[in-house]
């Protein structure tokens, strides 16, 4: 199998990409101090998609009309957005934003087993069973190993985050099977508009009616996580994906830590 070489500009656009996620965990934090974890999710794909369809009208981008496709869409919005997003923001109720980001990571090591049973081409070879092995023990340490004795909220917030991490492994081998060929702006408007679709009435049934009435800093904080950490992120996150293929979102995840600990401890 021929190596991939990866373009200075695409590594540019992952670290660009890492230095807004790791950003987006210390908002949702602070949007959580006013509104609960599904209607954070619910405001997040909600104002995202308002804004991507602003550029797709404005472009006039043609979207598919298939079937297939927004269902293909429909399943990438619940792995990606509603259940990874719902499951952290819940988690970030009782952990830190810097252990959120750190666990966070473990979307890699997930991500390589995903693969490995869903595609032909990237079974586990030693090296890469050395490495998830490796990642496992650190997963561990940050969790702690005394948390695994008990089940108090705590270490199931952080099993939650875990949680999360799993559904984006999903998301990201989805993705490669399923999302060939779109432009970025078609599979990030579909992928979101489904999630609104979903995230808005959960949010509703769940918590109650989703309020606008906000004080400035959670708008702020949402402002950037929908519009900045969501809508632009995933432009960017599907262009990264065309460019260099699934595996390299995962080492995304990997770069976020270090700005999340950063900005959490600032």
């Amino acid at each position: 199998m021929t190596e991939t070489r990866i373009s200075n500009g695409t590594w540019g656009l992952m670290a660009l990409l890492a230095l807004i996620w790791g950003g987006s965990f210390l908002a949702i934090r602070t949007a959580l101090d006013e509104i609960p974890p599904l209607t954070s999710v619910a405001h997040r794909v909600m104002w995202a998609t308002a804004a991507l369809w602003v550029v797709v009208l404005i472009r006039r981008v043609a979207l598919p009309r298939s079937a297939r496709v927004w269902g293909a869409f429909l399943v990438m919005g619940c792995l990606n957005n509603v259940i990874p997003f719902g499951l952290m923001a819940w988690g970030q109720l009782y952990i830190e934003t810097g252990l959120t980001a750190i666990l966070n990571a473990a979307t890699a090591i997930w991500g390589v087993l995903v693969a490995a049973i869903v595609f032909a081409d990237e079974r586990l070879t030693r090296r890469r069973m050395a490495g998830v092995s490796l990642g496992f023990l650190g997963v561990a340490v940050a969790i702690g190993l005394d948390n695994f004795a008990t089940l108090d909220l705590r270490s199931l917030a952080q099993l939650a985050v875990i949680g999360g991490t799993i559904s984006y492994a999903f998301a990201g081998s989805w993705a490669r099977a399923q999302m060939k060929g779109q432009a970025a702006i078609v599979s990030a408007t579909g992928m979101l508009t489904c999630s609104t679709v979903i995230a808005v009435p959960l949010a509703t049934l769940v918590e109650g009616p989703i309020s606008l009435d906000l004080e400035l800093r959670t708008w702020a904080a949402i402002a950037y996580y929908a519009l900045i950490a969501t809508a632009g992120a995933y432009l960017l996150y599907y262009a990264i994906l065309a460019r260099a293929g699934a595996g390299m979102l995962l080492v995304v995840t990997l770069m976020i830590p270090p700005v999340a600990i950063l900005l959490g401890a600032w």
